[in-house]
């Protein structure tokens, strides 16, 4: 039956544009923002997923920064500790040669002042942004440095850190009781970076100091190694938060991303079934124009 007031090829023709249009709609896009999944409404449950993980990957980019600043904290010190090293090795060197008799030892003492000078600038400038990890009015103080983001099964977050509290051997100025401004344990009490030497120093008075020298570079070479193996850690962990950000963004593109080989195809087609129900339409139309031939 023919009626001139209900059109069903019309509607069911517009029907078809109108589903044709939301899914080209759709299909353009993913084609121009990249992404099969952009907003909540495409798929609430993967849009979920990827903005927790993307407010995450940003904060392991903070955390991936602050591993270089630690690093530069971690190695500034290390600096300072080699370098006195070899000042104190220098220390050592001009107390041996004030064994030997006939050698004037005021010149010593005049060469181990300006030494002494040095240790004391070197941990005087070893800070970064306002941090110094070799120098510090007492032991006790905390040395760390953010390492990681981490969100656990139950969704909580935490940021966790590496370091150490320095003690008495984990310093080289302390107020006293660091390694080279401690009390030296010799007939010359003076520590490390205060003693002189006189000519009436006896070769025992010289021998104490020259194992007081001998206990602060062993302490200092400890200090070494652990700042060291700081060191290595933060170079494995800033390598891990690298490859985690790298993986977490590869995770997240496989949920939202639009795969651009399938979204083309359907551009074609849908733009086809567009020009399609496009011209069904028309015929479903004109159908009813037909109607005035009957009373010709």
């Amino acid at each position: 039956m023919t009626s001139i007031l209900t059109n069903n090829s019309a509607m069911a023709a517009l029907q078809t544009l109108r589903s044709v249009n939301s899914n080209l709609s759709d299909t353009q896009s993913a084609v121009s923002s990249g992404l099969r999944v952009g907003k909540a409404s495409d798929n609430a449950a993967y849009w979920s997923i990827a903005t927790t993980m993307k407010s995450d990957n940003g904060a392991l980019s903070a955390v991936s920064d602050a591993l270089g600043m630690g690093a530069a904290k971690v190695d500034t010190a290390y600096t300072a500790v080699q370098s006195s090293i070899d000042v104190v090795s220098e220390i050592k060197a001009k107390l041996v040669a004030a064994t030997e008799d006939g050698v004037d030892k005021s010149k010593i003492n005049d060469e181990i002042k300006q030494l002494q000078k040095q240790l004391e600038s070197i941990s005087a400038s070893a800070s970064f942004n306002g941090e110094n990890w070799v120098s510090s009015s007492g032991t006790g103080k905390t040395m760390s440095v953010v390492s990681s983001f981490i969100r656990d099964a139950t969704g909580g977050v935490s940021v966790s850190t590496s370091g150490y509290t320095a003690g008495a051997n984990d310093l080289l100025f302390a107020g006293g009781s660091g390694i080279l401004d401690r009390d030296g344990t010799g007939t010359i009490t003076e520590s490390m970076s205060t003693f002189s030497i006189t000519t009436t120093n006896t070769k025992g008075d010289i021998d104490g100091l020259i194992t007081d020298a001998e206990s602060a570079l062993k302490d200092m070479t400890s200090l070494g190694s652990k700042l060291g193996s700081l060191q290595k850690g933060i170079d494995l962990q800033t390598d891990f938060v690298s490859k985690l950000s790298d993986s977490i963004d590869s995770g997240v593109g496989r949920l939202v991303d639009a795969d651009m080989e399938e979204e083309s195809s359907k551009l074609s087609a849908l733009q086809t079934q567009q020009q399609l129900a496009v011209q069904s339409l028309s015929i479903a139309n004109s159908s009813s124009q037909n109607i005035l031939s009957l009373f010709r």
